[in-house]
């Protein structure tokens, strides 16, 4: 009898052993010589209807029930689990970003209504309610990469880069599962310049 309790364990530990071992590769913590993400961004008016494709791609992976589309309408109902994980919950969207950068991470509102902290180098657990994953975030070169994956091995990757002098900011956003990307979408912002800057 004790054989074959010794012997379902195994098979459960084997069975557990061959689930999804997804991991997320940590980045630099080291930002690269001149690069300053800083600034008030404007999304492009021929890159609004990108703001929507981000919201439906959060609402489908939901269900049919709206449950939370970000972290704007966290609501006190528990999530429930879709053939889409539930990285979407994680995912901001806007028309217009103010990103800070220190030494050490990023800061980056949304509307000015959600401001997400990214640290340079980081690998931790982050949490929405009662949804819980593991984030990825620092430097690949000059881009800063952002990558959110959940218990059902969606990953959520954010792509911010400089273009043209760095007047624009190109934000590219997948979500993924195995070999299927359930969001491909690119959004590109223009530098808009602060007050008094003018005439420099």
């Amino acid at each position: 009898m004790n054989c074959r309790v010794f012997a379902l364990i195994a098979i459960l530990l084997g069975l557990a052993a061959c689930g999804t071992s997804i991991t997320l590769t940590q980045r630099s913590a080291v930002t690269p010589p001149g690069m300053d993400l800083s600034g008030q961004w404007l999304l492009r008016r021929d890159a609004v209807e990108s703001v929507e494709q981000i919201a439906r791609a959060g609402a489908k992976a939901a269900g049919d029930e709206p449950i939370v589309l970000s972290r704007r309408e966290t609501g006190t109902r528990p999530a429930r689990r879709s053939s889409d994980g539930l990285v979407h919950v994680f995912l901001e969207t806007g028309e217009a970003l103010k990103i800070t950068q220190t030494a050490y991470g990023l800061f980056i509102s949304f509307d000015r209504a959600v401001v997400e902290e990214y640290r340079f180098g980081e690998m931790r657990e982050v949490n929405v309610g009662p949804v819980t994953a593991t984030r990825a975030s620092g430097w690949d070169g000059g881009s800063y990469i952002i990558q959110t994956l959940d218990d059902d091995g969606v990953i959520l990757t954010e792509r911010y880069r400089l273009q043209e002098g760095g007047r624009v900011l190109i934000r590219a956003v997948f979500i993924e599962k195995g070999e299927t990307r359930r969001l491909d979408v690119q959004q590109l912002f223009d530098r808009q310049e602060a007050p008094g800057e003018g005439g420099r």
